[in-house]
């Protein structure tokens, strides 16, 4: 007994992680990120960018995709001005690079049932003390200055007169904001590490906080099965589409790029939000052909499945895939919930949930991109150059759908469950011993 109990004092003194293990997750996270960044702008035909640009775009968009900022400029000429402006999250990178982290950072707590909060924080501030570092090197490696020739910013007939504005040539660039990059990719990876310990049924807790993980990790396991099992679903889709209709590289570079922006915006317009946005100029977005009818408009356009449904009555099926897709992950969170656990009280857990993950879709999902000449700040120039391309939620009216569709979920499966045996439940039959085995 005192050999145990001296083993046991001897294995909580060694720190079951270090700055080795922190290395291997930054890494491993950060690889992920920057292969999947790759291939994805290769299959968009970025290799032909002039002047060595594609490792450094490369660069920016895994500095977006880790919540960091890259700005846009323009210099052309002391008459023509530039506007430009870009927030876009690559979510296909953001997911690749948060499991990857998320995994490495769980990995040496396995086995443990408490861990303190100085332990947590520790091993954390090592994670990001890395992480850090990383977000420095892409932000210097992100920034490059393109120089477009004044004939390719005019149309015909307009050349010498807008030759003469212009000069030689414009410019514009990109470059990451290093200050705002550290702050929201340290935010970032925070939200990351935090979600890893609320979804992992196996990773430590502080003591203290070991009471609500019954409560808050098989509600906060299920939203992540329900947006990794539509991603999943996505990618199916988006293989079919590739043997089907062809343009193999284009979706492909969807896929990698952003698919669970478009998958994750069908979530929501399948609950029942509303998304609103256009689309304007040469730029498009890279997403189904029915979408880009529907924000191809003078103003804004409303998107949801009635608009999307006057292009294609197919649509619809939206609605049905996402109410399985919900239902699945209500008798998910219920049957990893403990038995004493009651339908109403699922019904709340699952509508808290689906509100806060929908909450964090419309912060992520979205984007805004605007790019134009002007001479003496009036106008549009380069008419043929010129855009912009925006898509945003209706917040409020999404996050009530998503709490009124928890509230049902919540309260089905909790009843479907009720047929299952789950964590904390006795057999019928009462526990089984010595005294009642005959």
């Amino acid at each position: 007994m005192n050999v145990r109990a001296s083993n046991d004092r001897n294995s909580a003194k060694r720190a079951p992680h270090g700055w080795r293990d922190a290395l291997v997750a930054v890494l491993a996270g950060t690889l992920a990120m920057a292969v999947t960044a790759v291939l994805g702008l290769w299959a968009a035909g970025a290799t032909g960018l002039p002047g060595g640009a594609f490792p450094r775009v490369a660069a920016a968009v895994v500095v977006m995709a880790a919540g960091g900022s890259v700005g846009l400029a323009g210099d052309a000429g002391s008459l023509v001005g530039a506007r430009a402006g870009l927030s876009v999250l690559p979510l296909s990178v953001t997911l690749a690079g948060a499991l990857l982290i998320a995994h490495g950072f769980l990995r040496p707590l396995r086995h443990r049932a408490v861990a303190g909060a100085r332990e947590l924080a520790g091993w954390a501030g090592r994670v990001a003390v890395l992480w850090a570092v990383v977000l420095v090197v892409l932000s210097l490696l992100a920034r490059f200055t393109f120089t477009l020739p004044a004939e390719n910013l005019t149309g015909d007939g307009a050349e010498d007169a807008i030759g003469d504005v212009l000069g030689d040539s414009a410019r514009v660039g990109f470059r990451a904001d290093l200050p705002l990059t550290l702050l929201f990719g340290l935010l970032w990876l925070a939200g990351v590490l935090v979600l890893a310990l609320l979804v992992s049924r196996r990773a430590p807790l502080p003591p203290r906080l070991v009471r609500f993980q019954e409560t808050v990790r098989p509600a906060a396991s299920a939203m992540v099965a329900l947006l990794l099992g539509s991603v999943a679903l996505g990618v199916v889709a988006g293989l079919v589409v590739m043997v089907v209709r062809g343009h193999p590289a284009q979706t492909l570079a969807v896929i990698l790029l952003g698919l669970p922006n478009l998958v994750w915006l069908a979530l929501t317009l399948g609950l029942g939000a509303s998304w609103e946005g256009k689309v304007q100029g040469p730029f498009g977005l890279p997403m189904p052909q029915v979408l880009d009818s529907v924000l191809r408009t003078p103003d804004l356009s409303t998107v949801n499945l009635r608009t999307l449904a006057e292009q294609d009555g197919r649509v619809w099926w939206l609605l049905v895939v996402t109410a399985l897709l919900v239902l699945g992950a209500a008798f998910l969170m219920a049957v990893r919930s403990p038995a004493r656990t009651r339908p109403w009280q699922h019904a709340l857990h699952l509508a808290v949930a689906l509100t806060l993950t929908v909450l964090l879709i419309g912060l992520t999902a979205g984007l805004s991109a605007r790019y134009g000449l002007s001479l003496l700040g009036i106008g549009d120039l380069g008419g043929g150059l010129g855009g912009e391309v925006s898509l945003r939620p209706r917040l409020w009216t999404a996050l009530g759908i998503a709490f009124l569709w928890g509230l049902v979920a919540g309260f089905l499966g909790g009843l479907a469950a009720t047929r299952v045996h789950r964590h904390g439940e006795l057999p019928p039959d009462g526990p089984k011993g010595p005294a009642n085995a005959g």
